[in-house]
């Protein structure tokens, strides 16, 4: 296939920074070429966001290459013969041909080469195998065009083998359906993937949140997550009962609650109703500090908002809302108000978002209340607190004069 008539090929090509790469690695018997993600984003039609390359030259060579076209050589993978160029800043991802001649289903031990159809046989699925020449042929030994053509992710070869020789294919397998194919799973695919499921136990945390946090985010992952569902494989995954249908339900509110496009907010969809929800997917996926506080505040909110969502008393609703707001944040009350809101309540939902919007800060304090007199002590808080639910219950007035008002009723409080 030439790059002509595709012209993400050409200016994947004509990139500048792309060009001077390959032109410093190509020549005098070795070859370099784009290969995997760029390739197979490109021809579809995507944003190429990394550029990864494979060459015939040895590490050393690709090394020897770079620094003398001028450019920064960092081997940071190179017991796999991986080493990153960076020009400009931008890194380069070049990594030497490689054969498997032992594999664990975690790690590999690899011999180099120089057969790019033997690199591609290793390699996981046949979209991912594609690679493009600096003339601008793209090599397809797998029938990775037919794939990227008819919307389907395929194994190479006999897909038990390539799961067998790491099991977090199985994850990768689900997350590239829901990114990049139409219909349902391929067959052959997913039995393999049945089949040996329990090799995810084997895998670390680490590994296993990376590959489920862009899954989560893909523009499939509803359909995805439920197929997983029907295959018995989220017990491998997560610590509790997943939530499938109100995950879909809960992505099917972005519309109005843009926060559910993250991976986090998504998360919590499927997998949290309480904090001892949030707790246990802290300790399986080791979650980050940040990522953990949120999955628990959005725990804690929803626990608050159960069934208050569904009252009849509307007010009361956006005041418990505001609260809310108030005591953990907006975007972990926008997360859990659209987990809570069901599929029917599209109205509702939308409502909901625009109220979150326009809670402003609470704008009184204690020295509000010191101000007028009022002694330092535990009467403070109590004062505040009054003074914070009159100001909800007043629709969140910032004028000075309301405000006065409302901290002349809180004095009057406390000396009737």
């Amino acid at each position: 296939m030439e790059a002509g008539p595709n012209m993400a090929l050409d200016r994947l090509l004509g990139d500048t920074d792309v060009a001077q790469v390959l032109d410093a690695l190509n020549g005098e018997g070795e070859e370099t070429r784009i290969v995997g993600g760029a390739v197979r984003n490109a021809l579809m039609g995507l944003p190429v966001t990394e550029i990864d390359l494979a060459s015939t030259a040895l590490p050393n060579e690709v090394t020897r290459r770079a620094e003398a076209a001028g450019f920064k050589a960092v081997p940071t993978g190179i017991e796999y013969g991986t080493v990153t160029l960076v020009m400009r800043g931008r890194p380069f991802e070049v990594t030497t041909l490689r054969e498997d001649i032992e594999t664990d289903g975690r790690h590999a031990v690899v011999r180099f080469g120089r057969n790019f159809a033997a690199d591609a046989l290793r390699r996981d699925f046949t979209v991912n195998a594609l690679s493009l020449d600096r003339s601008g042929k793209v090599h397809d030994t797998v029938g990775g065009l037919a794939d990227l053509a008819a919307r389907r992710v395929r194994f190479i070869g006999d897909a038990k083998q390539r799961i067998k020789e790491d099991y977090l294919r199985i994850l990768r397998f689900f997350r590239f359906h829901a990114s990049y194919a139409t219909g349902p799973l391929d067959p052959d695919g997913f039995e393999a993937a049945i089949h040996l499921r329990e090799g995810l136990s084997f895998l670390s945390a680490e590994r296993v949140r990376n590959e489920l946090l862009k899954l989560l985010k893909a523009p499939g992952a509803a359909d995805t997550a439920k197929a997983m569902l029907a295959g018995g494989f989220w017990s491998f995954i997560l610590p509790g009962v997943p939530h499938v249908g109100r995950f879909r339900s809960a992505i099917e509110t972005q519309a109005f609650f843009f926060e559910m496009g993250g991976a986090m907010a998504r998360l919590a969809a499927l997998g949290v109703l309480t904090s001892e929800d949030a707790a246990r997917l802290r300790q399986r996926l080791r979650l980050s500090n940040a990522e953990s506080a949120l999955l628990a505040g959005v725990a804690v909110v929803l626990e608050r908002l159960h069934g208050t969502l569904r009252g009849e008393d509307d007010a009361e609703t956006k005041r418990e809302i505001a609260r809310l707001v108030l005591d953990h944040g907006e975007k972990r009350v926008r997360i859990a108000v659209a987990i809570e809101v069901s599929e029917r309540d599209r109205v509702r939902a939308e409502e909901l978002s625009r109220f979150s919007n326009t809670i402003p800060a609470f704008p009184l304090s204690g020295a509000d209340l010191l101000k007028r007199g009022v002694t330092a002590g535990p009467q403070i808080g109590r004062l505040l607190a009054q003074m914070r639910e009159d100001w909800i219950g007043a629709g969140f007035p910032l004028e000075k004069a309301a405000l006065a008002s409302i901290v002349d009723r809180a004095t009057q409080r406390r000396t009737s």
